[in-house]
């Protein structure tokens, strides 16, 4: 075996670990056994960690870049790559990092995802994929499919921010805006009727993809990588598979023996809904709450699934709330040293705030910034600089000292 072989074992239920499943074909709908009416379970990759290669989490020079590194410990990745991960910490005052997912090849988090979710559809001899995503997901699962030769149908609708659909139109996919509401059932009736692999949720509940939240586990490893394991992470959450993933990650780092414990995680949800915080309060696997008016549309979920769940008990962490106030002083935050965040991706950093935002005397705190700017709908609402007269000198002095 290469270090570049995967080590993926089948599919199993995190409904009841005891129900597995072959690795192929990737279950896109969750767990046929133990889901019920009320919730859908997801299925996770089991790995023969028995055989991980020595030295796998150890920094040498002449490492692969991307998921390649940690090929192992990922579904085997059958689409070639675009230089995912590999992010930079960036330090924003004592104890505190931000992990910066905006420098992923399409500027978002999603692209640790998308590299797994497309190899899939490769592996399992899919022509094309769909995807129901007005923001970063389908931006992401485009580039990719486009990298793999696969036709990418993305099911949109209105106020597609423009950095999205600019990419969607140059990377060759089919767009397709529809009734938020409409998007699911359409989703599922390409995918039966073309053949197409669905990288998105199909099911009453989130479960998405079963091979997808593998890919980000790969922020774990490289966390511990560069800082060992901080006290907690705070995470902006929608779905909470990106909140399942580090977990995992962790979880894993400490079953081979390479950390002693997983941090606290905070998943960090927009106030106006929240479904993983209504799931925990109120003692379910999974739970669905209407959703008020706000700005952070790429977190405004008003479905929520069993991974994020598990994720926060499992690590003693907590569901948060933030308002879009919070947010907005949270991306104003990262703006003034120099990050220029999504609104929504600035959702950890607000939440680490509103729980006083002080350095742990445990151990480094992080909060993951999960996409660029760019991805705002509010991008162009105001237009650009008003144009100065370079000899109006009085114009230029006052507009220096305004700020």
């Amino acid at each position: 075996m290469t270090s570049r072989d995967s080590l993926a074992t089948g599919q199993r239920s995190l409904g009841d670990p005891s129900v597995r499943f072959p690795l192929w074909p990737p279950l896109t709908a969750g767990c046929p056994v133990t889901s019920n009416d009320s919730v859908s379970y997801p299925v996770e990759v089991d790995y023969a960690y028995d055989k991980v290669p020595a030295g796998l989490f150890t920094t040498a020079p002449g490492q692969p870049r991307g998921h390649e590194r940690w090929a192992p410990l990922l579904p085997p990745l059958h689409a070639p790559g675009l230089g995912e991960g590999g992010t930079p910490l960036v330090p924003l005052g004592e104890g505190l990092w931000i992990k910066d997912e905006s420098r992923n090849p399409t500027w978002s988090h999603k692209d640790r995802i998308n590299r797994v979710t497309v190899s899939a559809a490769v592996g399992a001899g899919a022509e094309g994929i769909v995807v129901a995503s007005s923001g970063n997901h389908g931006a992401s699962a485009a580039a990719y499919a486009a990298r793999a030769g696969l036709r990418c149908v993305v099911l949109s609708s209105a106020g597609t921010p423009p950095a999205v659909d600019a990419f969607l139109r140059a990377y060759g996919a089919v767009v397709l805006p529809v009734p938020s509401d409409a998007r699911w059932p359409l989703l599922r009736r390409i995918a039966e009727r073309f053949g197409y692999h669905p990288v998105s949720n199909v099911t009453p509940t989130h479960t998405g993809h079963a091979f997808g939240p593998e890919g980000y586990k790969t922020l774990a490893y490289e966390i511990h990588a560069e800082l060992g394991v901080p006290a907690a992470v705070f995470l902006p959450t929608g779905y909470g598979e990106l909140l399942f993933g580090v977990w995992k990650g962790f979880a894993e780092l400490v079953a081979l023996g390479v950390a002693d414990r997983v941090p606290r995680l905070y998943s960090c949800e927009p106030a106006a809904g929240g479904p993983l915080a209504a799931a925990l309060r109120d003692g379910l696997p999974a739970a669905t709450v209407p959703v008020g008016e706000t700005a952070a549309y790429a977190i405004g979920s008003s479905v929520g699934g069993y991974r994020g769940t598990l994720a926060v008990r499992e690590s003693g962490g907590a569901a948060l709330l933030v308002s879009d106030a919070e947010m907005s002083a949270a991306r104003a935050e990262l703006a003034g040293a120099g990050l220029w965040a999504e609104l929504s991706a600035a959702a950890g950093l607000a939440g680490y705030r509103q729980r006083g935002g002080q350095a742990s005397a445990e151990g480094p705190v992080v909060c993951v910034s999960t996409s660029s700017g760019f991805k705002d709908r509010d991008l162009l609402v105001g237009g650009g600089s008003a144009e100065v007269d370079p000899e109006d000198w009085a114009e230029v002095e006052r507009r220096v000292e305004r700020g």
